[in-house]
């Protein structure tokens, strides 16, 4: 609909000019004159023009033209990823409240381009004074991530020597080689939260590097941390690790490296790859993380290790390691310290939990044409009440999103208690009942389908939220409704804080959370408007199988839907990932033209939408005629339905002509589920209240 107080600042806007900037450029006083009533006609336009293709950005085109992504949404026959196999030994010290590691990183280059540089992903350096940073502060500043040792195939990097120069363009994101490069490796960019180490020789394509490195880091506590992953100790008995390590950045065939500094709200985007980890902790000490412990016997008491034999047995939940059982030789084996061994393969990421009094439960799910797997809970014996019932919204997350998706690909799950109560890593969520189901679902986004959240955060979180919505009907009996959601968008569309849904993530400032979590769900709503909402989701499952443990971009998950659903949905896409546009229908008119009744449907927005309109009528009266688009309720009303097609010639309005004889009808609604955004919802009806 035409907004006056548009038009009203527009107007204003003109005449502020015509005296100042147009006199003083020599515009004609004819042309100063009309300045209004031209920007008047503009808003008023009875046309406007649609847009039907989807941006292609150099990235995309690249991948094109190298043959590893396509317009079929799939991956490409040359679609290659980078695979990182790490293996890990990291000391936890509980008088500096410290974690003291060192690794290798097995770095396999399936890429065709040779690898000049390496980027490292020191996450913990947000916890540095004059670190950039987003919304979140630090519960306390550190000395962050201090790598202490690097070194490429054996050859130690000097931590001290400054970058070496290349020349060219070269492989591995242009920084290139040639006859004069350095032959020294160097490092930059240790105190920040993205390194870059120059690499004197380069790793050939299709080749393979190990690096190693050996680092400390301070776990941040305290009460003054805002923010997921901000806080990740309590005192010094409880410790909550999380990006606690040197990781390798992601290499892709888009943007190669992914050199987006690490700011806190937005997550991460990681290579896959196998994960051999050892945790020395103080006995006693229950310790939970990413993968499968590989060593219960020489950790574990053999009272709990009988009581894990029978969690797979049924959905009862048992207690492995109870409140009253306490210290070495009680919660865990005798000694000193113990090194907990896990193995993880074909994961994006590791992270673990320890507390000196964990208590430790554990239930199972049981996946469709998988079988059980268990679900592992520690928490503090304090804090019991807000896991209880945990295990079951776990359960019923793992069970319902197997069948809505694909069945869960990892070997167990682990809930863990400590400061950050939302968030999610492979086979890990440290979530207490409040957020299990959300952080269940994140097992599919983006721990199996590896999905830049850095970049595109509604391709994880917005999903997610998707997801929740079906879950949270169905653990309560109640078939889902996403009736409203698709409307409601109209009514936020126009606030100039918020960016399209296609701008990075990762600078997205205070509308983060409704970029990254609200819309995705408000865009599936229309899309199950025009296709249905079983489609949407069957269309959905077919992307997760093909994307499973790969890296897609928007753009093949905007094209294989297209695909799947069989429709050219260029238009549908572009205007919710590339603008922040609404619909804004309304019902303009109502007339009678025989024996048929025209209806007048204007549309304001820049964005189309199908022509959807509920039609009551008398009880009494001669018999319906029939339409083709037409279907009649169980209530004797009728849907109409006119494809978004009617819209391109450019018409703001469009005749919907109804051809149901001369029974009276009583009332006429436009988009009568809310699934097209819409400003104002009280002129979709006739007659007007």
């Amino acid at each position: 609909m035409f907004r006056p107080a548009a038009l009203a600042f527009a107007t204003a806007f003109a005449q502020s000019l015509a005296p100042g900037l147009l006199h003083a450029q020599s515009v004609p006083a004819d042309v100063v004159a009309r300045a209004p009533e031209l920007l008047r006609k503009g808003l008023e336009s009875s046309t406007r023009a649609i847009r039907r293709d989807v941006p292609l950005t150099d990235s995309i085109q690249r991948a094109f033209a190298a043959g590893t992504r396509d317009f079929t949404g799939q991956p490409g026959p040359n679609y290659w990823q980078l695979q990182t196999d790490f293996t890990i030994e990291a000391h936890l010290d509980r008088g500096t409240q410290s974690i003291l590691g060192k690794e290798q990183i097995v770095v396999h280059n399936h890429s065709p381009s040779e690898l000049t540089r390496l980027v490292l992903r020191l996450d913990h350096n947000i916890f540095r004074d004059r670190v950039q940073r987003g919304s979140s502060v630090p519960a306390e500043t550190t000395d962050g991530m201090v790598v202490t040792r690097l070194a490429i195939d054996g050859e130690p990097i000097d931590l001290a020597a400054r970058p070496g120069r290349r020349t060219g363009r070269g492989g591995g994101g242009g920084d290139g080689g040639g006859d004069d490069a350095a032959k020294t490796s160097s490092v930059s960019g240790l105190d920040q939260t993205v390194a870059t180490i120059s690499l004197g020789k380069p790793i050939a394509a299709k080749g393979k590097a190990v690096l190693e490195v050996e680092w400390r880091t301070k776990l941040p506590g305290g009460d003054g941390g805002r923010g997921h992953r901000m806080t990740q100790r309590w005192s010094d008995t409880l410790f909550q690790p999380t990006q606690w390590f040197p990781r390798l950045a992601k290499y892709d065939d888009l943007n190669g490296w992914d050199t987006n500094p690490y700011l806190g709200p937005s997550e991460f985007y990681n290579n896959f790859g196998r994960f051999d980890v050892r945790l020395s902790v103080p006995a006693g000490w229950i310790v939970t993380g990413t993968g499968v412990l590989q060593n219960p016997n020489e950790v574990l008491t053999a009272t709990a290790r009988e009581r894990l034999a029978k969690v797979l047995d049924s959905d009862a939940e048992i207690t492995i390691v109870g409140p009253d059982e306490v210290g070495p030789g009680k919660s865990t084996a005798a000694g000193d310290r113990l090194v907990w061994h896990f193995v993880a393969d074909l994961v994006n990421d590791f992270a673990w939990a320890t507390a000196e009094n964990f208590v430790w439960k554990a239930t199972r799910a049981t996946i469709p044409g998988k079988g059980p797997v268990p679900i592992h809970m520690v928490h503090l014996p304090e804090r019991a009440a807000r896991f209880r019932g945990a295990g079951e919204t776990a359960r019923h997350a793992l069970e319902f999103y197997s069948g809505l998706w694909v069945p869960y690909p990892f070997p167990q799950l682990t809930m863990q208690d400590g400061p950050s109560a939302g968030m999610e890593y492979p086979m890990v969520i440290n979530s207490n009942a409040g957020a299990a189901d959300h952080e269940t679902a994140h097992q599919w986004w983006p721990m199996m389908v590896g999905t830049n959240e850095t970049m595109y955060g509604w391709m994880d979180e917005g999903f997610d939220s998707y997801m929740n919505i079906l879950s949270g009907a169905h653990r309560r009996g109640r078939a889902p409704s996403l009736d409203g959601r698709g409307q409601s968008y109209g009514q936020l569309s126009g606030n100039e804080a918020e960016p399209p849904l296609m701008w990075n993530a990762n600078y997205a400032g205070n509308q983060y959370g409704f970029q990254a979590y609200q819309k995705a769900p408000m865009m599936l709503s229309m899309l199950g408007g025009i296709v249905g909402d079983e489609a949407v989701q069957l269309a959905m499952r077919e992307y997760a199988r093909t994307w499973a443990f790969k890296h897609p971009s928007p753009w093949d998950f905007a094209f294989f839907m297209s695909n799947a659903l069989g429709q050219d949905l260029g238009w549908f896409w572009y205007y919710w990932l590339w603008t922040t546009e609404s619909v804004d229908g309304s019902i303009e008119g109502v007339r009678g033209s025989g024996s048929d009744t025209v209806v007048t449907v204007r549309q304001a927005g820049q964005m189309p939408s199908p022509v959807v309109l509920k039609v009551e009528f008398a009880s009494d009266g001669p018999a319906l005629g029939t339409m083709a688009n037409a279907k009649i309720g169980a209530d004797g009303s009728a849907i109409v339905t006119w494809p978004v097609d009617v819209w391109f010639g450019g018409s703001r309005t469009f005749e919907a002509r109804l051809q149901f004889g001369p029974r009276k009808i009583e009332k006429i609604t436009l988009d009568p589920a809310g699934r097209f955004p819409d400003g104002d919802k009280q002129d979709n009806v006739w007659p007007r209240k």
